[in-house]
C-alpha cells in the first residue's frame, strides 16, 4: 500500500489511498454533499491521494462496503453517518490494518476513530439570526431523528434565538428520516400553517428551504450553502468545512502520525461554519452574529451558559443529551 505494510506506523507512506461511505446520494446537496466537497477538496489538493466513495449506503448494506474497501488495498475508509457505527465497529476489529473514521458515532477502537464538529455553535447564531427576524414568534424545525446530535441542535438554536428575543418559540415536527425530500417539506408546511415564519432544518436536502421561500416565510438550511434555493426569503445556514478535519487526517496517515481520537471541534477548527447571510437579511441580524460568533471564537460565550445544560460534560452534550431547553415546544420522542 505505497510504503509500509502496517499503515505506516513505522514512518511515511509514498501515497494514502482513502474511501467513504454515503447514506444518500451526493446530489442530496446537504449531509452528504458536503462531504463529498471535502472529499474532492482533498484529492485536489494532495498527488499523493487518491480517493473513491460509495453513495446510498443503507446502514443495513455498509458492512458489505466497509469489508471491500478494507480487502483492498485501502489505507482509511469514512463512514459518514450514525448507523454506520456498529457495521464499522465490527469491521474494524476483523481488518486491523485499515484505518477507519466514522462520523457523529461514540465507538472507537485501536484502528478507529469518531469525528463531528460543533455545530452547536453555529446552530445558536442561526437561532440568533431567526429570533431577530421572526414577527410570529414562532420558528419551526423540520427534524430528523430524536437523537442526541438533533436535539442538541435544536437546543441551541431556540437558545441562540431566546438570548435575543424571549419570546421566541421552537415548533418541532419530526420525520424519522435523514433524507425524505417530500416529508420534509410536508413537516415544513405544516410549520408555516402552524404561524411559523421561520423555517429551520436538520434534513440533507433543501426540501425545507424551498418550501419556506415557496410560502414567503424566512429560511435557514443546513450542511451546505442553501441560498440558491430561497432567493430572497433566505436567512442563514450552519454548514460544514469537512475538508479542515479530512486534509490533516489524510496528511496523518501518509506520514504514519494516525491515532484514532475522538475529534469535537468547534468554529475555531473551521470545520463547523455558518454560510453566507441571504440577500435581504437587515444589517443588524447581521452585526449582532458577528458579534456573537467573535464571542465564541475567543470563549468569551458558551452556547450551554445560563440553560440547564450549564457544566454538562462533553459526553453528556454528545450522547445523552434527551430533553429540550426553554423555548421549544413539547417533548422529545423517547
Amino acid at each position: 500500500d505505497g510504503g509500509s505494510s502496517d499503515g505506516g506506523s513505522d514512518g511515511g507512506m509514498d501515497s494514502v489511498k482513502a474511501a467513504w461511505l454515503y447514506i444518500s446520494e451526493v446530489g442530496d446537496l446537504g449531509w452528504s454533499y458536503a462531504h463529498d466537497q471535502a472529499r474532492k477538496k482533498v484529492d485536489d489538493k494532495y498527488d499523493w491521494l487518491s480517493t473513491e466513495a460509495t453513495e446510498a449506503v443503507a446502514p443495513s448494506d455498509s458492512k458489505r462496503v466497509f469489508e471491500q474497501y478494507a480487502q483492498g488495498d485501502t489505507d482509511i475508509v469514512f463512514g459518514t453517518t450514525f448507523g454506520y457505527q456498529d457495521p464499522m465497529y465490527t469491521v474494524a476489529e476483523q481488518y486491523p490494518d485499515t484505518k477507519f473514521e466514522h462520523a457523529t458515532g461514540y465507538r472507537t477502537r485501536k484502528n478507529m476513530g469518531r469525528y463531528m464538529g460543533r455545530i452547536y455553535q453555529a446552530r445558536y447564531l442561526a437561532g440568533q439570526a431567526a429570533g431577530m427576524v421572526t414577527e410570529t414568534n414562532n420558528i419551526g424545525y423540520v427534524a430528523a431523528f430524536p437523537i442526541p446530535e438533533v436535539v442538541r441542535s435544536i437546543n441551541s438554536m431556540a437558545l441562540g434565538a431566546q438570548s435575543v428575543n424571549s419570546d421566541a418559540t421552537f415548533k418541532v415536527r419530526w420525520v424519522n428520516a435523514w433524507f425524505d425530500p417530500p416529508t420534509s417539506k410536508e413537516a415544513a408546511n405544516a410549520l408555516i400553517d402552524a404561524d411559523c415564519d421561520v423555517i429551520a432544518q436538520e434534513q440533507d436536502s433543501p426540501a425545507a428551504v424551498k418550501a419556506a421561500a415557496n410560502a414567503g416565510v424566512w429560511a435557514s438550511g443546513y450542511n451546505a450553502p442553501m441560498g440558491d434555493f430561497a432567493g430572497d426569503n433566505y436567512l442563514v445556514s450552519p454548514i460544514w468545512h469537512w475538508e479542515n478535519f479530512y486534509g490533516p487526517t489524510v496528511e496523518a496517515v501518509k506520514n504514519g502520525e494516525w491515532e484514532a481520537d475522538a475529534f469535537w471541534g468547534g468554529m475555531e477548527t473551521k470545520v463547523p461554519a455558518l454560510d453566507e447571510f441571504g440577500p435581504q437579511v437587515p444589517q443588524d441580524v447581521k452585526d449582532k452574529v458577528a458579534e456573537t460568533k467573535d464571542k465564541i471564537l475567543n470563549d468569551e460565550l458558551d452556547v450551554w451558559a445560563g440553560s440547564k445544560f450549564e457544566g454538562k460534560s462533553d459526553e453528556f452534550l454528545f450522547q445523552k443529551m434527551s430533553s429540550f431547553g426553554k423555548g421549544v415546544e413539547g417533548e422529545v420522542p423517547q
